[in-house]
């Protein structure tokens, strides 16, 4: 297959092995993001340093003690790597979801700092007035500037996006698909799509009123100068590998940044990143969130532990009360414990209220409606979802979280693994006692093969779009999803 020629500008195998380590990998909004971060940051920063030190001043009618100016750096070196994995500065979030991020990241700083004092033993050292000003006060304070400052970067981005056109070379799904995302997701300036000389711009639905074809490949040159275009995005098929380095070489001395696009649609990707491996671009198609970002495993970690050991404190008259009514309700012990496959397939025991009588079946079978097995009791424990309170401590042991996929019984997954593709990746990242796919209605029996294909896709897309901030949306989602006709 030939390689397309822009006229005007030569291939040079050479001038590519010279300069393929200068390609960025991140396209320049990469920047900007950044510059929104540490502009936000800064304006927080000086808010909640200065209340402090204010603070402190009124209490003590004199200098600022040593303990407070520690506190002020320590608080702000924490709120980076906390803001970061909150996306409490995302210029794509709206002024209500940003401040909610804030109102997160800064209740996990405080939640941190208070650790942090009570492990040093210096809590005595700080008013507390003066610290519950500061926590109260310095929220407001960053909300209220968090609505001008971000307005202000939302319109320098968005000025910047619309004073780079972009074009797409490609007139097929893929470019579509692409297409779409960059003018609703990104709202970036897209004029059309650019086809290979030998693709037909009406195939399919590629060519509409929003993504016009402006021509083909051999008219790039010219489109590129009379639309003042700054970024190519080529979209073509992975098959098309001669068409893509012709059209990347061509286009290095055409002043304009190209982004390839990989056509991966028919991969079940898992957490897919990008990254710069020695000077050579890698993509990482199957990788655990638990490793590919240890700092948020971490942080996710402590909030497992704290919440299910506070968990555990408030709820035990609960707890206390449902092992009796248990224990009462039928013969057995009141904790069923079943092997299930945990973190990449590692066996786990996890714990449940019993709500069966002793039975014994050979095989493991989910329970169904009006299940004679089911107890009186047990019915309302596991419509209620009170049966899985005991897996708190299945998390405070650190075999699971909070969030995440249920896990399935052994037999379960040997069953289902050679039936729907990329099963088994669900777990590559630790099973949780409420997940994405049980807030989207996917609880309890899954009698089809199409109900567990749905909820191994919400489980798939819960891992690829892990964050902190989406295990508190589901947390708090959960409560209003206990009460099922569907769970028996």
């Amino acid at each position: 297959m030939s390689r397309p020629q822009i006229p005007g500008v030569s291939l040079n195998r050479v001038s590519l092995q010279k300069r393929t380590h200068e390609f960025p990998l991140a396209p320049q909004a990469s920047g900007r993001v950044q510059f929104a971060f540490w502009v936000q940051w800064a304006v927080a920063t000086f808010i909640q340093c200065s209340l402090l030190i204010w603070l402190a001043v009124e209490k003590t009618g004199g200098d600022v003690a040593s303990h407070y100016r520690m506190l002020a750096v320590v608080s702000s070196l924490l709120a980076i790597p906390l803001f970061a994995v909150f996306r409490a500065y995302s210029i794509r979030s709206g002024y209500l979801v940003g401040i909610a991020r804030i109102l997160a990241a800064w209740s996990t700083l405080v939640a941190m700092l208070a650790f942090i004092a009570f492990v040093t033993k210096t809590s005595e050292s700080y008013s507390r007035e003066v610290i519950l000003q500061w926590v109260a006060v310095g929220f407001g304070l960053q909300a209220l500037a968090f609505v001008p400052v971000h307005k202000v970067v939302r319109r320098m981005d968005k000025r910047h996006r619309f004073a780079n056109a972009s074009v797409i070379i490609g007139c097929g799904d893929i470019a579509l698909t692409l297409a779409t995302k960059l003018r609703h997701e990104r709202k970036e300036s897209m004029l059309g799509m650019v086809c290979l000389d030998d693709e037909d711009p009406h195939n399919g639905d590629a060519e509409t009123p929003y993504y016009p074809t402006l021509g083909t490949v051999s008219q790039l040159r010219s489109i590129l100068r009379d639309n003042r275009v700054s970024r190519v995005y080529i979209a073509l098929p992975a098959k098309e590998t001669d068409q893509i380095e012709g059209l990347y070489v061509d286009l290095l001395d055409a002043s304009v940044d190209v982004v390839w696009v990989p056509d991966f649609a028919n991969l079940k990707l898992l957490n897919h990143s990008i990254y710069n491996l020695g000077g050579m671009p890698a993509i990482n198609l199957n990788e655990s969130p638990l490793t590919s970002y240890p700092g948020s495993a971490f942080l996710k970690s402590i909030m497992d532990r704290t919440c299910a050991l506070i968990g555990i404190l408030v709820l035990s008259p609960l707890l206390l009360s449902v092992a009796v009514a248990v224990k009462l309700s039928s013969p057995g012990p009141v904790l069923f414990r079943q092997k299930r496959h945990g973190w990449n397939g590692n066996i786990i025991e996890v714990l449940k209220f019993r709500s069966m009588r002793i039975h014994d079946d050979q095989k493991v079978k989910q329970a169904t409606k009006d299940d004679p097995r089911v107890t009186p009791v047990g019915r309302f424990l596991r419509r209620s979802s009170i049966d899985e309170l005991p897996q708190l401590f299945n998390v405070l042991k650190g075999d699971m979280s909070l969030v995440g996929p249920r896990p399935h019984a052994i037999a379960h997954n040997d069953y289902y693994s050679d039936k729907i593709i990329a099963y088994m990746a669900r777990h590559r990242i630790k099973p949780g006692i409420t997940g994405l796919a049980q807030i989207s209605g996917y609880r309890g029996e899954t009698e089809t093969i199409d109900k567990m294909q749905k909820r191994v896709e919400l489980d798939l897309d819960y891992i690829n779009h892990w964050s902190l901030w989406l295990d508190i949306k589901i947390l708090i989602k959960t409560p209003l999803t206990l009460i099922s006709k569907d769970i028996y």
